[in-house]
């Protein structure tokens, strides 16, 4: 569901991100307003919960792949707004250090995966369990539900937002500048997978991760956590996820409006559109997950490493800048 940069046209990246800033100003004045400092700082180990998750590519027949996101899990352990942010930072890092999604389809990213997707999950768990973490298993029924309402909602944005472009956006001689599939192609192509597979897939990561925090570390749900346990059951997780982000690998080929631009002549277009062709490049400082003289599940799995270490070291320090502010404030 990461947007590669030149499927969207300029004009399409511009509308989509100012879509999702206002999503990201509001975020962040509740989260200063409502989120303790402390939790403030879980948000970092929720963006890498769901950076792991975006690493384990799942195959689907005819040579596609997909991924869970997690934006619902983290909306239900922190809320929608923390989420918003904690998916934006980890979509960030992703684009600039391994260039998975764009930098110019940041925004249209952020836009599907930060805000449509915790959101729509958080308001369909709470529909189903309104007093959440109260209830085990309605919590974990409802999470379900949410995580897999949540993912479909956003395939179905980036289907869209994928589908427009050759209604609006052709050259003199009649082709697509940018993405050359329709709606036609783009809604059923990106829906297959998300409500089958990769949907399925989400609501195992959301359901077994929270799961585990319930079990491992239940004052996650109030305010005063017990956080030297929470961070000894969480720090378990993450290195087993990491440890195990080499299965990622085993899926061959791309996800569906993730191929580059030689690929998309050999997959039914029959031509190169000049958008993408002439469009913006960067080059990402660990391309794929890979570093040049490194086994693939080598790289892959330090990459996880860089990613969880550079998320939580963020977030840590934005929770301590906040606390001290707070203690001043309170001084």
């Amino acid at each position: 569901m990461h947007i590669p940069d030149n499927y969207l046209s300029p004009q399409t990246c511009a509308v989509m991100t100012a879509a999702v800033v206002p999503a990201w100003i509001v975020s962040v004045n509740k989260i200063k307003k409502e989120l303790p400092p402390k939790k403030v700082a879980m948000m970092g180990v929720g963006a890498a919960f769901s950076f792991l998750g975006m690493m384990f590519n799942i195959p689907l027949p005819g040579g596609t792949t997909g991924h869970a996101v997690g934006g619902t899990l983290i909306a239900l352990l922190l809320g929608p707004y923390a989420s918003c942010i904690s998916v934006s930072v980890a979509l960030l890092l992703q684009a600039l250090i391994f260039g998975d999604g764009g930098i110019l389809s940041f925004g249209a990213n952020c836009f599907n995966m930060a805000f449509v997707l915790p959101f729509v999950g958080y308001a369909v768990a709470h529909v189903i369990s309104p007093h959440f973490g109260t209830n085990k298993k309605r919590d974990l029924v409802a999470a379900g539900a949410g995580s897999y309402i949540g993912i479909n909602a956003a395939a179905f944005c980036a289907a869209v937002e994928f589908g427009i472009q050759p209604m609006l956006f052709r050259d003199s001689a009649g082709n697509a500048l940018y993405c050359p599939y329709g709606l036609n192609v783009s809604i059923p192509s990106m829906m297959a997978g998300h409500l089958t597979i990769f949907g399925l897939a989400e609501v195992v990561f959301t359901v077994a991760i929270l799961a585990f925090v319930m079990k491992a570390a239940p004052g996650f749900f109030s305010e005063k956590k017990e956080e030297a346990g929470v961070s000894l059951s969480l720090k378990v997780l993450l290195g087993a996820l990491i440890v195990a982000t080499p299965l990622g690998l085993i899926a061959e080929g791309t996800a569906w409006g993730e191929w580059g631009t030689d690929e998309i002549a050999e997959t039914g277009a029959g031509y190169t559109p000049r958008g993408m062709a002439d469009g913006f490049s960067l080059q990402s400082l660990l391309p794929d997950y890979s570093l040049k003289g490194l086994p693939d599940w080598t790289a892959y799995i330090l990459s996880a490493v860089i990613g969880v270490a550079v998320l939580i070291i963020v977030f840590r320090l934005i929770g301590a800048v906040l606390g001290r502010r707070e203690e001043t404030e309170t001084v």
